[in-house]
Formats: C-alpha cells, structure tokens, sequence
C-alpha cells in the first residue's frame, strides 16, 4: 500500500511539472532557448498588451501629433544600432539618447507610460523591446497607414553607448545607403519602402539648409531641386534662422501615411537629399515607379511597409540570456 502510494504520488508531481513548464512555453513569459519573436507570443500571460499600448499611443498622438512620426522614427534609429532591444529608450550620461541625430527624438514618455499600464496590468512580463515595435505599427495606423501584425518576444539590451549610434544620413548616396541597410539583412525594397515612411514627420533646418541656400559651396540652391520648391523651403528655414527649427519631409501631406513622399521623390520635391537621390538611381527608381502603380508589376505600399517593418524589427533581437525585461524603459534593471 505504501509502495502504491509512493509511486502514484511520483507520477501526480511529474504531471503537475509537467503541466507547468508547458504552461509557462504558452505565456510568453519564457525567453529560453534563444526563441526568436513570433506573433502572439505573450498568449495569456498579457492577451491585452496589444490594446493597451494602442490606446497609450492614441492619446500621445492626439495630444501632440508629431508623436507619431517621433516613435517611427525611434523604433528605426533603435533597431539600426545594437538592434531592436530598446537601448535607445536609456537615458542617462554618454546613452543612445544623448547623440546628435537622437537628440530630436520625442515619444518616449508614450513608451513609458504604456510600459507602466503594463507592469499594472502583467508585471514583468512585456519588454520595452516590444511596446516600441508595437508602438511603431500604431503610429504609422493612427496616421492613416495599413496595419500589420507584429511578432513579439524580444528582451530588453543591456547596453547604451552614444559611440554605438552611427546611422544612415541625411546626404548618404544611394550606394552607401544600400549597403548600410544589407549590412542590416535588408534589401533595396526594404530601403525604398522604410524611407517611404518619410511621408510622416520632419526634418531639422540645420540638416537641409545648405542644399536650399549654399549646395556644395556655389552659394546657390541644389539645381536638381524643382525651383518652385525652393522658396517654400527657404521661408521655412531662413538661412539666418534657427537650425532646430522644423521643416515637412513631405510637404502639404506630413500628417498623412500615403505615397505622396514618394510623388515628391519623383518630382524633386524632398527636402533631404538621401531621399532626392533615389530617383536617380535605376534600382531604386524603379521601385519608386512600382510603388506609385507606374511600372508593373506594381507593389502596394502599405503591404510592403509592413512587411519592410517586420524585417526591421528582427534585427539583432535579444532572446534567451542575452536580455532582460527592463523594470522601466529608461534604466536597465
């Protein structure tokens, strides 16, 4: 009898094991194994996250509008150094945060706060990592762009250097631009696609002045530039005026996520010129044409921004030891 009982009460702890560690497998709460980031990954250990990060962001972006593109932009300047591992949401001395192209960056108190309704609602269950890729997508719905779905699962990076931020530029080539984005796993579609999302969001006078008022010394305008252009920009960015100030990178549609930056490629209406150069390349030109349904076979561009964005968001992810669920977004824990 007691023999009996023994080996029923072995067999009743193995099940219980069992049934826990699959248990834990199902709440996305697991990162062993270097699992990579799937969609649905949080199941039931966090079913709400998705809604409560869309309902942060959508008071954010109501709030102040230029959120929308601030956390676009941040979820890029992010994955393209260290990878998509929210480093560029630590604050503190010598961080992401403090180098010059991230000093402009704005949506990180959105971050914060859908991180803090998280921890509330699961704690320690959702990375920064991921609130941020969810952000994104948000953004890019809030202003009138196509959703996706987004795999999650990532950890939250240890490290932040100022040093580590090194980005493509406002006046790369396309060359350099290609090979900045291969070095990343993507390709020139997703490099045409990804700056399509210029459509939402500005640009720093500092960054585009010279091309409007000095192009490479002749004291006078780029000549690729539609002239008609020209002026607009100038009364934007006077030459004397302040370099902080903003200017549309997508003139007369800014809050709209559409073609139209693309149209404005195509007419050398762009302020930056890593954008006005696509046009001029046969390879990238050509997918301009095929986005805007002027070449065949055409490509839809909100179904190729998502599936750009996905790519993007599995740059570098840290998975299994490599990470942590940060406490807050601004401090490694």
């Amino acid at each position: 009898m007691g023999r009996g009982y023994n080996l029923l009460f072995i067999l009743v702890t193995f099940l219980v094991l069992v049934a826990a560690v699959a248990a834990q497998g199902n709440s996305g709460s697991s990162r062993g194994g270097g699992q990579r980031p799937r969609v649905g990954f949080y199941g039931n250990s966090c079913r709400n996250v998705e809604s409560i990060v869309a309902s942060v962001v959508r008071q954010h972006v109501q709030s102040n509008p230029a959120n929308a593109p601030g956390i676009l932009r941040m979820h890029f300047h992010d994955c393209f150094v260290r990878g998509c591992d929210g480093s560029v949401l630590i604050a503190g001395n010598n961080t992401e945060r403090t180098a010059g192209p991230n000093r402009s960056l704005r949506g990180f108190e959105a971050i914060e706060e859908a991180k803090t309704r998280l921890e509330a609602a699961c704690p320690g269950i959702v990375s920064c990592a991921d609130i941020l890729t969810l952000a994104a997508r948000d953004a890019v719905v809030l202003t009138g762009g196509q959703s996706w779905r987004v795999p999650l699962g990532r950890l939250d990076g240890r490290i932040s250097q100022a040093s580590d931020v090194i980005l493509p530029g406002p006046n790369d080539a396309v060359d350099k631009q290609k090979r900045d984005f291969a070095a990343k796993t993507l390709n020139t579609l997703d490099l045409v696609t990804l700056v399509g999302g210029h459509t939402i969001g500005t640009a720093g006078c500092g960054l585009v002045r010279g091309r409007f008022f000095n192009f490479n010394g002749t004291g006078q305008p780029d000549p690729s530039i539609d002239p008609t252009f020209v002026p607009l920009v100038q009364a934007r960015c006077p030459q004397a005026g302040d370099a902080s100030a903003r200017v549309d990178l997508d003139e007369g549609s800014a809050g709209r996520f559409d073609t139209s930056f693309l149209s404005k490629v195509r007419s050398n209406r762009v302020v930056l010129q890593s954008d006005l150069v696509l046009w001029n390349d046969p390879e990238t030109r050509a997918i301009i044409e095929r986005l805007l349904g002027l070449r065949r076979p055409s490509l839809r561009f909100g179904a190729e921004f998502g599936n750009s964005m996905v790519k993007m968001s599995l740059i570098e992810v840290k998975t299994g030891s490599d990470g942590e669920i940060r406490r807050v977004c601004s401090a490694i824990n």
